[in-house]
This record gives structure tokens, C-alpha cells and sequence, in this order.
């Protein structure tokens, strides 16, 4: 007897990745942009182009690419998420044989130029990468989307105010408890809306949510503010996003250890006064390897991952 054996495509999607793209709009005098690159993916009812070659149903990802440029033109770029749903909807709506769109955004921060008077500049920008900002908008036929918004490397420091100490003390321990220690990461946070209604600003959001990490980290500027670890600076910010920003539905945050270690003075006793302050400390930066500190808080529900 011969058996033979069946294969299924169980899952499948093609799209158009890194659509670079910039928005002019206009009111007055006073120019507003948005930089974006977009990726988009989609899904199909079949499988025929992968299956028996044939492309009749196949959106070309040049044309996905073409769309992105066109549908900029006739509704403007307000946000990256609300333009990741015209796309998606498109696709959606233009296609019938589309079950799934996905629009994956990330905007090249830009702010206006001050001038010497203090004023926004009216047409004139500076690149300002303290972060990125990323959005995703995923658009299944007959369901409402899921727009996702986050933060990319955002690399924050600070020099005290940071403790680690009482953790688990065994055999294989070799780190000694920090009472004080120099603190830094790279924040990536990505949180899901629960809805999407009138009230909800996405710019304001985003710069809720972008602040609220900050605060978390760095407190009051005089006299910051005291972290027992990452794990809890982690969970403190994710919690005020959700406080500030009700349509979010859940967060989540990765923090790595970026290490900055004390360089060891001691092997230069020849050199007189290294043992003391001098002119400050000196650290050594050391990248790998590192802690990675991951979690995701939702209404109701934490889930972390160490």
C-alpha cells in the first residue's frame, strides 16, 4: 500500500517593504511634514499565484508601493496610524479577495527650527533622532483593526538614583549588590488600542506615552527619582500609560542593561590621586552581554518575561 502524503499552505503574505515617503501640507504660511516608511503586506483568499503560478489575483508590490504615494496625495498624512487605516482599508474595500492587510509605519522625527526670537519656524525643520516612533495597522475582512503604536530606540542614562541589591544569593552569583549605580537602557515599548473612538488624539498619544517613559526614568529634575531596578521602573511606566491614555488596551516594554562598568584605576599606582574623585569617575561602556527586561501589562491582566 502507498501512502501519499498531502501538503497545505497554512500561511502566506506579500507586500512592499521600505516605501519612503514625505508629506507637504500647507495652512497659510506654516508648512507641516510627515516623513514615513511604510511596509505593507498582504493576504489572499488562495493560494493559485504560490500553488500553480498563477498571478491573477496578485496585487503587484509595486502597485501596493504606488498606492502608498496616491492615497498620500488625496488624504494628507494626519498621523502614521491614521494613515496606516486609509491603506489598510483600501485594500480591503478595493479588493474583495484580500483578507488581510497589514500596514507596518515608522515616522523620521522631525521638529520645527526655533528661531531667535523663540518662534517656531514656519517652513524650516531639524532632525531630532531622540527616538522613533512606529505604528501598525492590522485590518482582517469582517473584523474591526488593531492599531498598534510604539517607541524605538529611545536611550536613556542617568548617573545615580539606581539600586539593585537583594537578589538571590547562591553558588553561581558573582555580581555584589549596587546601593548606587549608574542606569541606562534602550527603551521599546508597543501598546495596543482597545478602541478607536473621537477622543482619540494618536500624536498626543504618542507624546503621552513618549513623556511618560521619561518621567518614569527621570523624576523631578532636581532631585530625580529612585529606581530598586529596572523590573519596577519598567512596570511603573507602563502603568502610568495606561492611567494617561484609557484607549490603550495593553503595553509592552523592553528594557536591556546597557552595563557601564567602573574602570579599574588600581593597576596605575605609580599615577598619584586616581584613588580618589579627581576630576569624576570613569566608566567603561560594555554592550554585550546585557540583562534583557521584558514585560507586558494589560487592564486586568501581567504577563513579564525576564
Amino acid at each position: 500500500m502507498v501512502v501519499s502524503e498531502s501538503f497545505k499552505i497554512v500561511e502566506s503574505a506579500y507586500g512592499k517593504a521600505g516605501v519612503k515617503i514625505l508629506h507637504v501640507s500647507q495652512q497659510g504660511s506654516v508648512h507641516t511634514i510627515r516623513e514615513l516608511e511604510v511596509e505593507t503586506s498582504l493576504t489572499l483568499n488562495n493560494h493559485k499565484d504560490y500553488e500553480r503560478g498563477d498571478n491573477s489575483d496578485i496585487i503587484a508590490t509595486d502597485t501596493q508601493k504606488n498606492t502608498v504615494y496616491i492615497l498620500a496625495k488625496q488624504y494628507g498624512i494626519s498621523s502614521p496610524e491614521e494613515f496606516g487605516l486609509i491603506l489598510a482599508n483600501h485594500f480591503i474595500s478595493k479588493y474583495p479577495w484580500v483578507v488581510k492587510a497589514k500596514v507596518t509605519l515608522s515616522a523620521h522625527p522631525w521638529q520645527r527650527v526655533t528661531d531667535t526670537a523663540g518662534r517656531p519656524h514656519n517652513h524650516a525643520f531639524v532632525s531630532t533622532p531622540l527616538s522613533v516612533r512606529v505604528a501598525s495597522v492590522l485590518l482582517i475582512r469582517g473584523q474591526m483593526p488593531v492599531v498598534s503604536a510604539g517607541i524605538r530606540n529611545l536611550r536613556v542614562l542617568k548617573t545615580t538614583q539606581s539600586a539593585f541589591v537583594n537578589f538571590v544569593s547562591d553558588e553561581y552569583r558573582s555580581l555584589p549588590d549596587f546601593k548606587d549605580r549608574l542606569f541606562s537602557t534602550i527603551v521599546t515599548a508597543d501598546w495596543t488600542y482597545g478602541k478607536i473612538n473621537q477622543e482619540l488624539d494618536f500624536d498626543l498619544a504618542f507624546s503621552t506615552a513618549h513623556a511618560s517613559v521619561l518621567e518614569v526614568f527621570a523624576g523631578p529634575a532636581d532631585k530625580g527619582i529612585f529606581s530598586p531596578s529596572v523590573q519596577n521602573s519598567q512596570f511603573l511606566t507602563q502603568k502610568m500609560i495606561l492611567e494617561k491614555i484609557p484607549q490603550v488596551e495593553k503595553i509592552s516594554i523592553s528594557m536591556p542593561n546597557v552595563h557601564y562598568f567602573g574602570f579599574d584605576l588600581s593597576k596605575f599606582p605609580r599615577i598619584p590621586g586616581l584613588e580618589g574623585k579627581c576630576s569624576g569617575d570613569v566608566y567603561l561602556p560594555v554592550d554585550k552581554p546585557s540583562g534583557q527586561i521584558t514585560s507586558t501589562l494589560a487592564r486586568g491582566m501581567i504577563t513579564s518575561k525576564l
